[in-house]
């Protein structure tokens, strides 16, 4: 029983012997295919990058450091420039009232009759003249050219013509017209007046007075005196009883 068992372990330890070696060679083929692989897939050499020194830096200077120095960015009153801010520019000048345009002649030149204001005197303006604070460059019939500030200004003459002496005369005349034609009308007939005497009584002791009475003030009816107060606005009578 001993010996089949000591035969039995030597076939054991022969089979584990051989089947280490077996793996070993095997370990050994795939390092060999692995490193036949590898050497296949090599990639070529690449030569070596050519060196290039850097540029030499430049000598360190007091004066590259002016602008660190005159500057800080939490502060702008360390900048040394100076902004000087300019004023707004003036408002334009508002342009004067235009002078009034009368009419125009042209005998030894052409020159507008012309006046500073609509109740100003006529005067007679040539081309470069004067006319209040404008200048008059041009004029025909139709078109008249002002100069003022530098600034040219072209108007119609229609638009400086004063038209309201037009416009009074066309009121008169129809004020004229309208009273021609208005029909007179006939005062009221006057009324008659009557002695009618007291009226009704007021509540207050005296009575009413009819103001086409024809009893006058002072007169005593029917044991009442008539009585005329003059009021702003108009006579006011009443019948008082006589003795009150």
């Amino acid at each position: 029983m001993k010996r089949k068992l000591l035969i039995l372990d030597a076939a054991l330890a022969a089979a584990v012997v051989y089947a280490g070696f077996q793996l070993h060679q095997e370990w050994l083929a795939a390092k060999s295919r692995e490193a036949a692989t590898l050497e296949r897939r090599r990639p070529p050499a690449l030569p070596a990058p050519q060196y290039t020194s850097p540029p030499t830096p430049p000598a360190v200077l007091a004066s590259g450091y002016n602008d660190i120095a005159q500057k800080f960015l939490l502060d702008r009153s360390r900048n040394p420039t100076v902004v000087v801010e300019e004023p707004p520019p003036p408002p334009p000048k508002p342009m004067p009232p235009l002078p009034v345009y009368r009419g125009m002649m042209n005998l030894d030149g052409v020159s507008a009759i012309m006046s500073v204001s609509a109740g100003a005197p006529q005067e007679e303006i040539r081309p470069g003249g004067m006319i209040g604070p404008f200048k008059l460059v041009d004029v025909n019939d139709r078109e008249i050219t002002l100069e003022w500030d530098g600034k040219a200004i072209h108007k119609m003459v229609d638009e400086l013509s004063d038209h309201s002496g037009a416009q009074i005369q066309n009121q008169q005349m129809a004020a004229g017209m309208a009273s021609r034609t208005a029909v007179p009308v006939a005062p009221p007939p006057p009324v008659e007046k009557t002695p009618i005497g007291p009226g009704q009584d007021t509540g207050r002791g005296n009575r009413t007075c009819d103001n086409n009475d024809s009893y006058p003030n002072g007169a005593v009816v029917d044991g009442y005196r008539k009585v005329v107060s003059p009021t702003p606005f108009g006579p006011q009578c009443r019948w008082d009883p006589v003795g009150r």
